[in-house]
């Protein structure tokens, strides 16, 4: 019983994002069908515009290293890379198990998501830095915006708790942090999250029994 009102709360989510993303598109149809000449004309040159200031960017991102995922090799250098990207994720790290599953994750991301730069640089090595940013526990992500620490991602807790969490799993913590941008989110991500979500709540509420 307790499984079909689940089910039941799962097809009403997912119908409803369906539904408010079908709106979304009649209204934008109808748009273009209110639009003359001067109007496309318009839209194209703007349209035009982003993306050229996209390209821009991500020249710039690419000339800085995005897309990439390296190593920072000295402490100065670590001030160099956070003063130069406006959104950085920086792994502290030692040579061991967990932090080479955090290295095959991150480099899966660094691809995909070009705003951000992703880096990682050796704790023990870089003492000062750790000490200065309160770096305790192995593996962690240190979050940074506008060369600030914004967020840290400390061992596995938020992740499963285990060193088999995926790479979505971390993205979308990422994501949470606004560290990274999902761009264009279809329904069917939305669905999944939303049923993530429920699942989440119903395992919750079953161990508070």
């Amino acid at each position: 019983m307790e499984k079909a009102k689940i089910e039941e709360v799962i097809e009403k989510q997912v119908l409803t994002v369906a539904q408010a993303v079908e709106d979304k598109i009649d209204d934008e149809i109808a748009a273009l069908d209110r639009l003359d000449a001067d109007d496309l004309e318009s839209l194209r040159e703007r349209r035009l515009q982003q993306m050229k200031k996209m390209a821009e960017k991500r020249s710039r991102w690419i000339s800085l290293g995005h897309g990439e995922y390296t190593e920072i090799l000295s402490e100065k250098d670590f001030f160099s890379v956070v003063k130069a990207s406006e959104r950085v994720v920086c792994h502290f790290y030692r040579e061991n198990w967990p932090c080479k599953v955090v290295d095959k994750h991150l480099s899966i991301l660094a691809k995909q998501h070009i705003e951000t730069r992703f880096v990682k640089i050796n704790a023990e090595k870089s003492p000062f830095l750790a000490e200065k940013l309160k770096i305790i526990v192995l593996p962690t992500l240190a979050l940074i915006k506008n060369a600030k620490v914004d967020d840290y991602v400390v061992g596995f807790d938020e992740l499963a708790g285990t060193d088999e969490f995926s790479t979505e799993e971390l993205e979308e913590r990422l994501a949470k942090a606004q560290v990274i941008f999902f761009e264009g989110e279809s329904s069917a991500r939305s669905s999944v999250l939303i049923k993530k979500s429920i699942r989440q709540s119903s395992t919750d509420s079953s161990d508070s029994e």
